[in-house]
Order: C-alpha cells, then sequence, then structure tokens
C-alpha cells in the first residue's frame, strides 16, 4: 500500500433488526477494499417521544454512536435508516436534525455521499426513503453517489437493490439474510463512494 494519507469514508446508519447493520457492514467491505481508503462504522440511539436521554453514551455492542468529529474527519460519507413509512427512521433525522452547526460551517460540503436502506417488504417505500434522506446530504452540500447501471446485477435483482443506493427486502422475515445481488450492490456502493472519495482529495 502507498504512503499517502487514509481517507475515512463514514458509513452511519439506524438499525431495529439488523438488516440495515448488514447492509452496511457490506458497504464498510466494499470502502476497505479500496487502496488508501479506511470504512468508519457508526450508529445512532434510539429516541423516545418523553425523553431525549434514553441510551448509554456507549452502546453496549456494536460501532460506537456517532459525533460531530465523525462528520468533520470523514472523507465520504453512507447513510442507512430502514424505511418508516416511505422515509428515514426517526433516530436518524433526529441526528441530522443536530447538525445544523455543520451546515453553517461546511462541514460536509463537496464530499460524496451514497445511500442505502431496507424494508419488510418489496414495495415497501425502498425508492421513496432513498430519495428522502438524500435531501438533508443536498442541504449539506454533499455530491450524491449512487449505483449506475454499469452495476448489471441492478437488472438481475429481485430482490434489493436500486440506482438510487443499496437496498434489502425482508419478506416479513427476522433473521433474513442479504441476497447475493444486495450484497454485492452495497460493497459497490461502499467502493464507489470511496474511489470518489479518493480522487476529490
Amino acid at each position: 500500500m502507498s504512503r499517502e494519507k487514509i481517507q475515512e469514508v463514514l458509513v452511519l446508519y439506524y438499525s431495529r433488526y439488523g438488516a440495515t447493520e448488514a447492509l452496511a457492514r457490506e458497504i464498510c467491505h466494499g470502502v476497505d477494499s479500496v487502496e488508501n481508503t479506511a470504512a468508519r462504522l457508526r450508529t445512532v440511539p434510539a429516541i423516545s417521544a418523553v425523553s431525549e436521554a434514553v441510551e448509554d453514551p456507549v452502546p453496549e455492542d456494536g460501532p460506537p454512536y456517532a459525533t460531530r468529529l465523525d462528520l468533520k474527519e470523514c472523507a465520504g460519507l453512507v447513510m442507512g435508516s430502514p424505511t418508516r413509512f416511505g422515509n428515514m427512521a426517526a433516530p436518524l433525522k433526529y441526528f441530522l436534525d443536530g447538525t445544523g452547526s455543520e451546515w453553517m460551517s461546511g462541514t460536509l460540503a463537496g464530499k460524496p455521499a451514497g445511500i442505502f436502506t431496507s424494508t419488510s417488504t418489496l414495495h415497501g417505500g425502498q425508492e421513496s426513503t432513498l430519495l428522502t434522506m438524500a435531501i438533508p446530504l443536498l442541504h449539506h452540500g454533499m455530491l450524491i453517489v449512487g449505483l449506475p447501471y454499469t452495476e448489471t446485477l441492478l437488472t438481475q435483482t429481485t430482490t434489493g437493490g436500486t440506482p438510487y443506493g443499496a437496498s434489502h427486502v425482508s419478506w416479513n422475515k427476522a433473521p433474513d439474510p442479504l441476497s447475493k445481488e444486495e450484497k454485492q450492490l452495497a460493497r459497490a456502493l461502499g467502493e464507489r463512494v470511496a474511489r470518489i472519495a479518493n480522487r476529490l482529495a
């Protein structure tokens, strides 16, 4: 490996039952496959309608919770959430709603970003979730990276995978492993964001 500075791509997600986390980990493999690039895996805590302080500062297992420093230090971002009525889940939205100072200072401006989601049914709102997740990233000045149809699995998958970002369909099964196509498209998204982050650096 060359001695160039390692660029870190933040893979940020919220997952309730594990499917979105599984996608996040495949995306990390894609990021890590690019020379001089490493994935930084982070999650966000659940929230409550009656109290802000519902989680310990450090999760009992899994990756650490994301902080504003992660946003500052990353060279790119890949963000994922399960769908909630065609939109991202509240915990991830809550985290983004607290990034006003990063928006004002341009912390994320000019950095590449990808998005991913999981649903329990085939028509459970994957595309609308991905598109609405892109909106706050566009407000931050990020460069949205999708999956082009040069990824031939997009035309072959019978499960998840969209040109807007990686996705998974669980078919209301728990646990439900990612399909071969879902894994490969998630890795392709991570690799694509990482390569663009390197070029921009």
